[in-house]
C-alpha cells in the first residue's frame, strides 16, 4: 500500500488492499469516520453520521472467510433524499425530517451487496431542486475549495464529502445536472448513468413520480477518479425487481472497431464561452487525442432547442405535481427561487405539455443517429467557472448565471443518455482556486465509453484531489 493517510486511498485502492488481506474493513471505516469528524464540522457535507452501524457492518465483514463483492470495506455516504432503512428521507425538507424508511432503496442495496460501508448522509437542498446545496433542516453544505465556490447541487453534499476525503464514493442521484454540477463544483468525477441503467425505487414513496421524473432522473455515484467508477458502477447497475423499468444489460458493450471518434462542442448557445472553460476543453481534447481518440469539431443536432424544450417540459410537471407541496412546505427562499425558475423557463402546460413529451423522441432519434458517427461527445458542462453560494437567490440575473446556460446538463437528462464530468484544468480567481469540469456524453448503454475515456484523459490530466488536499488542513 502506498504511503499515505487512509482516508486519501481511492475505493480501488480500499478494495485491492482489503481483497488481498492487507487492509481490514475495520481500518478502513475508522479512517473515514475519523476524517468525517475532524472535517465535516467545517463542510456540513454529512448531516446524519452513521458512524456507530458502520462499525458494526466493518467488523461483521472482517468476520467474514472472504470478500463480500467488489467494494469490500470502501465506505460510501448516501444522499438523505434516498431510502435507507431506519433513516429519515428528509430530502432537506422539514415538515419529511421524520419520515423514517422502511427499507433500503435499490441503490443502497448493491452498494452494501457489493460490500460497501455506509458512514453516514449527506446534504441536499429543498426538494433536491437546486443547483446550491442549503436547506433550512440543515443548513448550508460548504465547498472544500473555499466558501469563494458553491458546493454545487443537488448532490452538493456528496460532492463536497468525497472530495474532502469523507468516504472514498459518493452517492448522488441527477434529474437535470445533480451529479454533474457537484462534480464540476467539488472536482469530482461522476458519470450520470442513462435511462433505465440503475434500478430506482424508494420504499417510503407515498406515490409515483411523474413520467418525466421518471424518464430524467437516475441514480449514480462521484468518486475523485474515473477508475473508481469503472469498479463501483457495475455493482451498482444489479437489477431490483421493484423497478421494472430497469434494463439489465451488462456494464462493459461490444467493443467498438478502430479508433473511437469523438465530436467537441463549443457551442455557448450564445451566452459566451469563459477562456477557463475553454481551457479546460481544450486540455481533454487533446488529452483524448493523446490517447488514440479521433477528435473532431462537429456540432450535435439542435443542442440548444433540444436543452431548453427538456427543461421547460419538467419545469412543466414539477409544476403540477410538485408546486403545491413546495408552496406548502418549501421555504420562502425556495418559492422564489421556483419563481424565477418559471419566468426564465416557462412551464409547458396542458397539451403544449403532452406535445413536448412526444417530441422528446424526435429529439432523441436525432442524436441517436449522430452518435452512430460520433460514439462520444465533448462539451462544456457549465459556460464560466462555477458560480458562488447562493447565487441562485440573487434575482433573476442570479438565477440565469445557475440554470440559465446549462443546457448542456439538461439535454442529456431528457433525451435519457449517459453523461460523464471531470475536472481538467483548475482556475485562478481574487477568491480562490476552483476546478473546471467538462463534460463527456455518449451512446445509449454505452456509460462504460465514457468512464474508459474518462481514464484516458486522467492519463495526461491527474485528478485533482491532491492539489486540493495540499490546503486542506
Amino acid at each position: 500500500m502506498r504511503k499515505a493517510p487512509l482516508w486519501q486511498f481511492s475505493a480501488t485502492e480500499i478494495a485491492t488492499a482489503t481483497h488481498a488481506g492487507a487492509l481490514t474493513a475495520t481500518e478502513a471505516t475508522e479512517a473515514a469516520i475519523a476524517r468525517m469528524e475532524a472535517i465535516n464540522p467545517s463542510l456540513n457535507a454529512v448531516v446524519d453520521s452513521l458512524a456507530d452501524t458502520a462499525r458494526a457492518e466493518a467488523t461483521a465483514l472482517d468476520a467474514m472467510e472472504g470478500p463480500k463483492g467488489p467494494l469490500h470495506g470502501v465506505p460510501v455516504t448516501i444522499k438523505i433524499n434516498v431510502d435507507q432503512k431506519g433513516s429519515a428521507t428528509s430530502n432537506g425538507v422539514l415538515a419529511l425530517k421524520d419520515m423514517i424508511a422502511p427499507d433500503d432503496a435499490p441503490v443502497v442495496r448493491n452498494l452494501k451487496a457489493a460490500g460497501a460501508i455506509v458512514i453516514g448522509r449527506s446534504n441536499t437542498p429543498e426538494f433536491s431542486f437546486r443547483a446550491d446545496t442549503d436547506n433550512p433542516l440543515f443548513g448550508r453544505t460548504h465547498n472544500p475549495w473555499g466558501k469563494h465556490v458553491s458546493a454545487g447541487g443537488s448532490s452538493g453534499g456528496a460532492g463536497s464529502a468525497v472530495m474532502a476525503g469523507i468516504g472514498a464514493l459518493a452517492h448522488g442521484n441527477d434529474i437535470g445536472g445533480s451529479l454533474r454540477f457537484p462534480a464540476s463544483a467539488n472536482g469530482a468525477v461522476t458519470v450520470k448513468p442513462g435511462l433505465g441503467r440503475v434500478p430506482a425505487y424508494n420504499p417510503s414513496q407515498k406515490a409515483e413520480r411523474g413520467l418525466l421524473a421518471q424518464s430524467m432522473s437516475v441514480q449514480g455515484l462521484l468518486a475523485r477518479n474515473a477508475a473508481d467508477l469503472a469498479l463501483s458502477m457495475p455493482a451498482l447497475i444489479a437489477p431490483d425487481p421493484r423497478d421494472p423499468f430497469h434494463v439489465p444489460m451488462p456494464w462493459h458493450g461490444a467493443p467498438l472497431q478502430g479508433p473511437i471518434r469523438v465530436a467537441v462542442s463549443y457551442d455557448d448557445f450564445g451566452f459566451g464561452l469563459h477562456p477557463e472553460v475553454a481551457t479546460a476543453l481544450d486540455k481533454a481534447a487533446s488529452a483524448l487525442s493523446d490517447a488514440g481518440y479521433i477528435v473532431e469539431a462537429v456540432e450535435p443536432p439542435m443542442a440548444r432547442e433540444t436543452g431548453e424544450v427538456g427543461y421547460r417540459a419538467l419545469l412543466g410537471e414539477v409544476q403540477e405535481m410538485l408546486g403545491p407541496d413546495i408552496k406548502a412546505h418549501g421555504s420562502a427562499d425556495l418559492n422564489t427561487i421556483f419563481d424565477e425558475y418559471y419566468l426564465q423557463f416557462p412551464p409547458y402546460e396542458g397539451k403544449d405539455l403532452l406535445v413536448q413529451m412526444a417530441q422528446r423522441t424526435h429529439y432523441a432519434r436525432a442524436w441517436s443517429l449522430f452518435l452512430e458517427d460520433y460514439p462520444l461527445v465533448l462539451t462544456p458542462f457549465l459556460l464560466k467557472p462555477f458560480f458562488a453560494p447562493a447565487r441562485d437567490e440573487e434575482g433573476a440575473e442570479g438565477v440565469l448565471d445557475v440554470l440559465g446556460a446549462a443546457h448542456w446538463s439538461f439535454i442529456m437528462n431528457f433525451l435519457g443518455l449517459p453523461a460523464g464530468n471531470l475536472p481538467t484544468h483548475i482556475a485562478q480567481s481574487a477568491g480562490g482556486a476552483q476546478p473546471i469540469g467538462v463534460q463527456i456524453a455518449g451512446r445509449r448503454w454505452r456509460e462504460d465509453l465514457i468512464v474508459d475515456a474518462m481514464q484516458a484523459i486522467e492519463k495526461t490530466i491527474p485528478p485533482v484531489c491532491e492539489t486540493l488536499w495540499k490546503n486542506l488542513a
